[in-house]
């Protein structure tokens, strides 16, 4: 029997499309989509570029930000900065979230499930990079309805911003509870 140490390694590596990239405060960025919109004037077609930026930094801090701007890296500079800008914090319990959260966003819908350690990230696109970069190792994660990566990706932000961990919010309940019936 072969160990799993010396078996060749098939199929694609973790880390595939472009590698991130670590800036001093410990960030990562990794650019989901880039797109050329072309708006059509007297004088011909005036070229312009979306870039959508994930930055996070791997232990629960993710933010995504849409730059647009003539030329490609000045796009992906913009929306690192507008990313950086709008970070949230997700919840976790120990490697996963914790809880099933679905939420709709316009055309968008995404499911996003809490899975047993080890599983890893099953989610694709834009999804699995706002994932990967807030630091959630194992979830399982669905998007219904628009295919559209910037919708995705908000969506997707939005459903883990109003995630809450059971705890603290149970304690948030309880003092809430308590100051309310002193006050009638």
């Amino acid at each position: 029997m072969v160990s799993a140490s010396t078996r060749p390694q098939f199929g694609r590596p973790r880390e595939f499309g472009r590698p991130r990239d670590d800036d001093a405060a410990g960030m990562s960025e990794r650019v989901v989509f880039t797109r050329r919109i072309a708006k059509v004037v007297k004088g011909g077609r005036r070229l312009r570029f979306n870039a959508l930026v994930v930055v996070g930094d791997g232990e629960g801090r993710v933010g995504a930000g849409l730059g647009k701007a003539l030329v490609i890296p000045d796009a992906v500079r913009k929306g690192n900065a507008i990313a950086r800008r709008n970070m949230i914090q997700i919840p976790r319990r120990g490697s996963t979230i914790p809880q099933q959260i679905t939420f709709k966003k316009g055309a968008t819908i995404v499911i996003i499930k809490p899975a047993q350690e080890g599983r890893g990230i099953i989610a694709a696109g834009a999804m699995r990079a706002i994932l990967e970069l807030g630091g959630v190792k194992d979830v399982v994660g669905k998007s219904l309805g628009s295919r559209n990566p910037i919708n995705i990706a908000y969506t997707t932000l939005e459903a883990l911003r109003r995630l809450r961990d059971p705890a603290q919010e149970l304690a948030r309940r309880t003092n809430t509870a308590g100051e309310g019936k002193g006050s009638r």
